[in-house]
């Protein structure tokens, strides 16, 4: 199963078709997936105290992974998913424009490099270069 929790997803068939959404809870055993404000049903739920009242829910149900497509952040464009392993850790990609979808490694890249950028190079000196630097030349002590 190529979702995650917190993708966004645009849901390919069915009555919700077209509609894209967050994905809340994923269940890879069965290969279903539960997306925000899709596949709404209703529940009766029972009073089960007495200062209780019976009342009718609504939540999303569960959807076959198969039928939702991840959004890329960056094309804005449902896509398959590809793999590719980058620095040895295996990343999903998006097919259409290369772009890494999973959210945790893209902040991870981009502190890497923010941090590369702001890091002032380290000055390394010879100690002779040094020694030369405060006696002046022509003196000896």
């Amino acid at each position: 199963m190529n979702v995650k929790v917190n993708d966004n997803v645009l849901v390919l068939t069915g009555k919700y078709k077209g509609k894209q959404g967050k994905v809340l809870k994923t269940y890879p055993a069965a290969g279903k997936v539960v997306v925000e404000g899709v596949n709404i049903v209703h529940k009766h739920e029972k009073a089960r105290k007495a200062n209780e009242t019976s009342r009718i829910v609504t939540e999303e149900a569960p959807i076959d992974a198969s039928n939702v497509e991840v959004v890329c952040d960056k094309c804005g464009k449902a896509t398959r998913v590809a793999h590719a392993v980058v620095d040895g850790k295996k990343v999903r990609v998006c097919k259409k424009c290369g772009a890494s979808l999973d959210k945790a490694y893209v902040k991870k890249v981009k502190q890497a490099a923010a941090e590369q950028e702001e890091a002032p190079k380290k000055r390394t000196r010879k100690r002779t270069a040094k020694k030369e630097e405060t006696a002046p030349e022509g003196e000896e002590k």
